[in-house]
């Protein structure tokens, strides 16, 4: 009984996220019957399958620190994350857009969700252009990086190393902003060109306060995990990289269901999956065992960045990235099962 107890454990990791899901799917059946019943399970489906590149990256923070902040994320961000990013965020931002007031868009989006989906529909170039360079940063940031050792596609990863400068990633995410905004056949340039400059600088500034404070905490306390300042600001950057993951989630889920309670329901419980799943990669090393799952993650964020970015004046299927997601990171984790047993038989 110990073992299925044990922190490690993933009966003991991932029993709140079935519980909440067994709960969720039972009211969604009695309440509104079979068919709201499958609703909610497709879209718990899709958010844990489209997301999983977003649990590899938040593992890779999460490790780093403390056991205080780590409960933070799992309680105040698993709230931040079911009830703000998926439900409170899209009416703040329907408000917000639309110029209409807080009760209007909430009986907006409960009574009329043909309407509300429509006005937040119109945000889509500013949600597009903002998470698209702000995930864009992200993945650039870990190719351009000179001191990262392993590598996966040895050839082109070792060119973008050569380039290694702090100020490359920036550059490079800026032009392709700019590119965008440029297109003939965009028809919301200004709002492009700001919104993709917002989540540049987001990502500049979150992530290179996260770097001082950590610095600064590890002249004092060595190589312990982050806390106060430092663990605060890797907080923030985590739920800034979970609303950049859930904007297209958000958006793409009413091609499934115009009913607004629904969607916060399948969408807040894939996202308490993703959670589990980070902490389940975390508690069980798997960063360290399948060396090449970051590298699938980041091809990943790459290509749902350029997704993002096209979406703007192109219609992109959600699921063209979501497969793609896929395949690269199942590809990664082959890679690194056979890197493992070559390793394993060298010995």
């Amino acid at each position: 009984m110990e073992k299925y107890l044990h922190a490690r454990s993933p009966l003991r990791i991932f029993a709140v996220s079935g519980l909440v899901t067994l709960g969720s799917i039972l009211w969604a059946l009695f309440d509104w019957g079979l068919s709201a019943m499958f609703v909610v399970m497709v879209l718990i489906a899709v958010e844990v399958a489209f997301s999983f590149d977003n649990a590899i990256v938040n593992a890779k923070v999460l490790k780093q620190m403390s056991k205080f902040w780590q409960t933070i994320f799992l309680t105040v961000g698993v709230a931040i994350a079911v009830f703000g990013m998926r439900l409170v965020f899209p009416i703040i931002l329907v408000t917000l857009t639309a110029g209409l007031s807080w009760s209007e868009v909430i009986n907006l989006a409960l009574n009329n969700p043909d309407e509300y989906s429509h006005k937040l529909e119109e945000a889509h170039v500013v949600l597009s252009a903002f998470g698209g360079g702000f995930l864009l940063m992200l993945a650039l940031h870990f190719f351009f990086d000179g001191k990262r050792e392993v590598l996966w596609y040895k050839r082109l990863e070792r060119r973008l190393q050569q380039f290694a400068y702090w100020w490359v990633p920036a550059c490079v995410a800026l032009s392709v902003i700019a590119l965008a905004a440029a297109m003939p056949f965009n028809h919301e340039p200004r709002e492009t060109l700001v919104a993709g400059i917002l989540g540049v600088l987001t990502y500049s500034v979150i992530h290179g306060a996260s770097e001082y404070f950590s610095a600064v905490q590890k002249r004092k306390l060595g190589n312990a995990a982050r806390v106060g300042l430092a663990g605060f600001i890797s907080f923030l950057y985590l739920e800034v990289l979970d609303a950049s993951f859930s904007f297209d989630g958000v958006l793409g889920a009413f091609a499934v269901t115009k009913d607004v309670i629904l969607i916060a329901i399948g969408l807040g419980v894939g996202a308490l999956w993703v959670r589990s799943l980070t902490v389940y990669m975390v508690r069980r090393g798997t960063l360290d065992s399948y060396k090449y799952i970051e590298h699938g993650a980041h091809y990943t964020i790459t290509v749902l960045a350029c997704v993002l970015i096209l979406s703007i004046f192109i219609n992109v299927p959600e699921v063209i990235a979501g497969l793609a997601g896929l395949g690269i990171i199942g590809s990664s984790i082959i890679a690194s099962r056979q890197a493992l047993a070559a390793q394993h038989d060298s010995k």
